[in-house]
């Protein structure tokens, strides 16, 4: 993936995230849970639903747990990975 494509992907994705915690994208950190955001569950659904939308990609349906899920969920900076994995897949 070329790194414009990996900055629109993280650009996206934090945008998502940051429309669900209700804050300006400039304020989200990589290193950031989505405890640390105030995103809930049905924020992480919300969000999920949006980058499927935003990416054309099928998140697993189990990705709210970790330890049976590729989708990490643990930090922004996983969720950007685990998108571009499944934007590669697709390819």
């Amino acid at each position: 993936m070329s790194e414009a494509v990996a900055d629109t992907v993280r650009d996206k994705v934090m945008a998502i995230l940051a429309e669900q915690a209700v804050v300006a994208p400039g304020d989200i950190r990589m290193e950031a849970t989505l405890g640390d955001l105030g995103i809930d569950s049905l924020g992480l659904v919300e969000a999920i639903f949006a980058l499927e939308e935003a990416f054309d990609i099928e998140v697993p349906f189990n990705a709210n747990d970790p330890g049976d899920s590729e989708f990490d969920i643990s930090t922004v900076g996983a969720m950007v990975r685990a998108v571009e994995s499944l934007i590669a897949a697709a390819k």
